[in-house]
């Protein structure tokens, strides 16, 4: 098979010509306009599809039947890796729920302690996002109230233990802790800080936006909705240019429409999240989560009670809905999936010197693969 040293007709995020992309040992080498020497072999010509970095997920509970937060061997993190790779997910933050001290525990040790050991690749391990236990009970959704904790500097020092640098990204609820010194001992250890499962009011999330929270967590869902005389969270995240807007982008969690609202107030600090849970990948039908059964039908999770507790529609597939919705366009739709996510934590958005195989070929908003694979 000849190797592939050029792609041609390339369609970049932000740019509104189609570029030359040049490859050498493994890696994106250069990007321009005439890259390609006359009479060159081993090109590729994309036709004008779009080249991207893979999606990043930074809310994601479980796949394949097994749930993080419930992980009692390290045994099946490398079946969700490769699964995730091959969904196009470079990079994801496994989402441990609000669940008794000694399984969180657990779960952060194994998630902690894994090391991909096959040649296979897998989506890699960007940390722990804690979602929990430090939440309001009127708006925990699915986390049991028995699990839930005070919000003091001793109870996460408790529920973190030797495991805080596992943890990425925490989710809480400000009005609990007035004095804003949790969040202080947070930013102390570097964990991103995200607000959600919250009553704040505006003038309460104000002053934890101030005290170093960055983000909050699946916009709309778990927190008082936008109301013209009581701002409230929401309002206070969508005002202030310091903060991320993760979503989730099924069209039952948030409506399409209030998804493009979000997008026209927010669309360079908003970010897609799946939220999926552990059947992602399983289908439609009943499964455990804790003590409890959740039904999944047409991609939506909710509990015997009908409290909507998550989704089973991949973070990818997300794009193209978005773009069926009309919510935004493609490259919009694609930027809250894999750019966004990772310039809310900071990482790398650049393609310079990205492996070729973390990239994506989108010959439409429903159809992506694996540059070379």
């Amino acid at each position: 098979m000849m190797a592939i040293q050029w792609l041609d007709r390339v369609r970049l995020l932000g740019s509104d010509r189609l570029q030359q992309v040049q490859l050498a040992e493994g890696k994106v080498a250069a990007i321009g306009l005439d890259l390609i020497p006359p009479q060159a072999v081993g090109v590729l010509d994309f036709g004008g599809d779009y080249l991207s970095l893979g999606g990043v997920d930074l809310q994601i509970n479980g796949a394949l039947g097994i749930p993080f937060p419930w992980l009692q061997t390290a045994e099946p993190l490398p079946k969700i890796g490769r699964y995730l790779w091959q969904q196009g997910i470079d990079a994801y933050a496994p989402t441990i729920v609000t669940a008794p001290l000694g399984e969180i525990h657990t779960a952060l040790r194994l998630i902690h302690q894994y090391s991909p050991a096959s040649p296979e690749p897998e989506a890699e391990i960007l940390g722990v996002h804690l979602e929990g236990p430090f939440l309001n009970p009127r708006k925990r959704g699915a986390h049991p109230q028995q699990y839930l904790q005070s919000l003091t500097v001793e109870a996460v020092h408790q529920v973190l233990a030797e495991f805080s640098s596992a943890v990425c990204i925490l989710t809480l609820a400000p009005e609990l802790d007035a004095t804003n010194q949790v969040l202080a001992y947070l930013r102390g250890l570097g964990i991103t800080v995200s607000l959600g499962h919250s009553m704040a009011t505006l003038e309460q999330a104000q002053a934890a936006f101030e005290a170093g929270a960055t983000m909050i967590t699946h916009a709309f869902n778990a927190m008082p909705p936008l109301h013209h005389r009581e701002p409230g969270l929401l309002a206070a995240a969508l005002t202030d240019q310091r903060v991320w807007c993760g979503v989730i982008g099924d069209g039952v969690h948030v409506h399409p429409q209030m998804l493009k609202l979000l997008g026209q107030c927010a669309a360079d600090r908003l970010f897609l999240v799946s939220d999926a849970l552990a059947p992602l990948g399983l289908g439609d039908g009943m499964y455990p989560w804790d003590e409890r059964q959740i039904e999944v039908k047409n991609g939506t999770a909710r509990l015997a009670d009908g409290t909507l507790c998550g989704t089973t529609v991949p973070l990818l597939a997300m794009v193209g809905r978005l773009v069926d919705w009309g919510v935004c366009n493609f490259e919009a739709a694609l930027t809250l999936a894999t750019v966004n996510p990772r310039r809310a934590l900071g990482l790398c958005t650049e393609l310079l010197q990205q492996p070729v195989t973390h990239l994506l070929r989108w010959r439409s908003p429903h159809h992506y693969e694996r540059l070379l694979s």
